[in-house]
């Protein structure tokens, strides 16, 4: 089995918290190619509005950096999603992702299936804008790709997807942190916890590990060796780290291939969901 390798470029934090991100859509293109000729196979970014280096979720700005990419190197690279759900609504907040899938640009996209409080602030994914994204993933033919932050985000988009008629298989991402207070700090026994509950609400389907303000690679081996996937990048690394993306993903590569594994391709993580 091959190893995915994802690499989330920014996140919505701004540089006064992680200063090494890229904000331009030239920088954003150019760590994102790096990144996919370094080994990465996934790239995923947040757009920003390059005079106040704000997050901007406008389909124009992801279209530039989708097709830079996409240009140059192989790879999915999808977009998020607006973090402000409770002031919009699930129209409003997937336009963008529609605009794009519309263009025939997604593979994947953003489709968080829960809510919870993050350091006071709350990530409020109502049930209609998770149903709305996985209607228009059925619609376009996208993978929702499910961020994992509480068991129960696992339960509820397994049942979602369920009940979604010919949704792709979503990517089940668990999400671990050291800096917040959610969630599993990335230990074994957290994973182990995951994936019991995944074998139980969706067994067979693909996952990967991740999280905020947190190291993941500690707990790599772990999860290569119990078939997972890895996703590394500025958007989850610790606050104010001294690895730019590059680095992350070259970290990355070489505890992958120390722990037996082979990294794949973008067209074998595209085969590989068509098997699941």
């Amino acid at each position: 089995m091959k190893t995915w390798l994802e690499v989330a470029l920014n996140g919505p934090w701004g540089k006064a918290l992680q200063p090494g991100i890229p904000v331009s859509v030239t920088k954003i293109i150019a760590e994102g190619v790096a990144c996919v000729r370094e080994g990465a196979a996934i790239v995923h970014v947040h757009a920003y509005d390059e005079a106040s280096g704000k997050q901007r979720d406008e389909a124009g700005l992801y279209q530039r950096i989708i097709e830079g990419i996409r240009r140059q190197v192989d790879c999915v690279v999808y977009p998020t999603i607006p973090f402000a759900g409770e002031r919009m609504s699930a129209e409003e907040r997937f336009a963008a992702v529609e605009s794009l899938a519309r263009r025939g640009l997604l593979e994947w996209s953003v489709v968080d299936p829960g809510s919870l409080n993050i350091a006071g602030l709350i990530y409020l994914n109502p049930d209609e804008h998770v149903r709305h994204g996985l209607a228009l993933a059925a619609r376009h033919g996208f993978h929702p790709a499910y961020a994992i932050y509480e068991p129960g985000f696992l339960r509820l988009g397994a049942a979602l997807a369920r009940a979604v008629e010919r949704v792709p298989q979503p990517v089940y991402r668990f999400m671990f942190s050291e800096g917040f207070a959610f969630g599993f700090p990335p230990l074994e026994y957290a994973l182990d916890a995951y994936l019991q509950l995944l074998a139980a609400e969706a067994p067979g389907a693909p996952w990967m590990i991740s999280g905020l303000a947190v190291d993941v690679l500690q707990l790599a081996p772990a999860a290569i060796s119990r078939g997972g996937h890895v996703r590394v990048g500025l958007e989850d690394a610790p606050f104010g780290s001294q690895r730019s993306n590059l680095e992350w993903v070259r970290a990355a590569r070489r505890i992958i291939e120390e722990a037996g594994g082979t990294l794949a391709s973008a067209e074998d993580v595209r085969h590989a969901l068509k098997r699941t």
